[in-house]
């Protein structure tokens, strides 16, 4: 276990006040998600300050991530990552704590569920709604960015919407910490038709791969889908890696030259790629009727408000896991204590700032 990162759950640093946060806290009610290493349900918690409040609850389970050192540092980047950031646009982490065999994140509920959701109710976009959520979307990357973390997994199945329709960014595993300006990292991660090329092409990268995911992530939206797909893995990264950008005819001048910006192979070259980074995406004439300080307030109307018919509503997430029955397996608490210790709190780790 000694490549292995310690996984620095200092419950102190994120769960305020003297109550004790455990398993037992938290009704199960439906079940939201599933992984490769757990669950997200929705839960109620049924006593202390916050009792009767929805939540998620992401259950992470030990065993499994201790066999990869490098899943093991994603979650620990996860957990650290959420500790740390807050912004209205990136999903909040209230408690967390663990027990022998499990890790749990309680975060806010979104009950806009994912906005992979919503494309796939109107297969395309029309310019000002795609415009809405990628700028909502621009400042949250820069946030991250000014924080020295890269997002590396921007796709709309890690966007979800609150119940008013504005987004909160979700799912931290696959971020890179500490990457300030002139440093690059060579780790292959993110999902392949938003991944940019220098990734694939493990020549190193930087922030500006989060740029090129959003011109990915925006030609999806106009298009209904990424801009480069094959049948295969391997075509898929033939064509991000060679093939010239099509870009339809119906896209605006606008639009059409923000890809093309955004969707360019050298990363140098990139739109967002220069020291202004956010705000070289935000001054386009794309973005031109965007007001910045409303929207980091939240006051612009979204372009979609869920209907929901209470707090606890399911109904904008998929039946295929909400029709489950909730259940948390058994805490198996029976990992050897030299794997355990990776999971050990670091007394040093600092509280977030509320």
């Amino acid at each position: 276990m000694d490549d292995c990162e310690k996984f620095e759950i200092s419950e102190d640093s994120v769960n305020k006040g003297t109550e004790q946060i455990r398993p037992e806290c938290f009704e199960l009610l439906r079940v939201l998600g599933k992984g490769g290493y757990g669950k997200v349900f929705q839960v109620r918690k049924v006593s202390g300050a916050t009792s009767g409040k929805i939540f998620a609850m992401k259950v992470l389970k030990k065993a499994m991530i201790v066999r990869n050192a490098k899943d093991t540092a994603h979650t620990k980047a996860e957990r650290n990552i959420l500790e740390e950031v807050k912004h209205p646009f990136i999903v909040d982490l209230i408690y967390a704590f663990q027990t022998g065999g499990k890790l749990y994140l309680i975060l806010e509920y979104l009950s806009g569920g994912e906005l992979f959701m919503q494309l796939e109710r109107e297969g395309i976009l029309v310019e000002d709604k795609a415009c809405f959520y990628l700028a909502e979307i621009s400042m949250a990357l820069g946030h991250l960015h000014q924080k020295g973390i890269i997002y590396r997994d921007l796709k709309p199945e890690n966007i979800m919407l609150n119940n008013n329709g504005h987004i909160k960014l979700t799912d931290f595993g696959l971020c890179k910490e500490s990457i300030h300006d002139g440093t690059v990292t060579h780790t292959f991660c993110g999902t392949i038709e938003y991944m940019a090329p220098e990734i694939l092409m493990r020549s190193g990268h930087n922030r500006a791969v989060d740029w090129w995911s959003l011109g990915a992530l925006m030609y999806d939206m106009l298009t209904g889908a990424p801009p480069f797909t094959g049948e295969n893995r391997k075509k898929t990264i033939d064509k991000i890696l060679k093939c010239k950008l099509n870009l339809p005819p119906y896209l605006t001048q606008e639009a059409r030259d923000l890809l093309k910006k955004l969707l360019k192979r050298n990363a140098s070259l990139r739109l967002g790629a220069g020291p202004g980074d956010a705000s070289e995406i935000q001054s386009h004439p794309f973005f031109r009727h965007i007001k910045w300080d409303e929207l980091l307030a939240r006051k612009v109307e979204p372009p979609f408000k869920p209907v929901l018919q209470s707090a606890d509503d399911v109904s904008q997430f998929d039946s295929k896991f909400t029709s489950q029955t909730p259940v948390d397996s058994p805490d198996d608490s029976t990992l050897s204590e030299s794997a355990n210790q990776v999971f050990l709190a670091d007394p040093s780790r600092s509280s977030p700032t509320p």
